[in-house]
C-alpha cells in the first residue's frame, strides 16, 4: 500500500514538473518572448503618455501663473 502511495505521489510530482518545464519552454520561445516584449512596450508607452500629460499640465499651470503675474 505504501509503495502505491509513493508511486502516485511520484507521478503527480513528475507530471507537475513536466507541466512547469513545458510552460517555461513556451515562455522562452519566440512567441513567448514576443508577447513579453509587446507587454513591456505597452507599459512603457502608457508611462510615457502619462508623463507627457503631467508635463503638459505643469506647463499650463506655470503659464497661467506667469500670465497672471505679468498680465499677459
Amino acid at each position: 500500500m505504501r509503495r502505491l502511495i509513493y508511486l502516485a505521489v511520484g507521478f503527480a510530482l513528475g507530471g507537475y514538473a513536466v507541466h512547469r518545464l513545458n510552460r517555461s519552454a513556451r515562455s522562452w520561445g519566440p512567441n513567448g518572448l514576443a508577447q513579453r516584449v509587446e507587454g513591456r512596450v505597452a507599459d512603457y508607452r502608457s508611462g510615457i503618455r502619462e508623463l507627457g500629460e503631467d508635463v503638459a499640465d505643469v506647463m499650463a499651470e506655470r503659464e497661467s501663473d506667469l500670465r497672471r503675474r505679468y498680465g499677459g
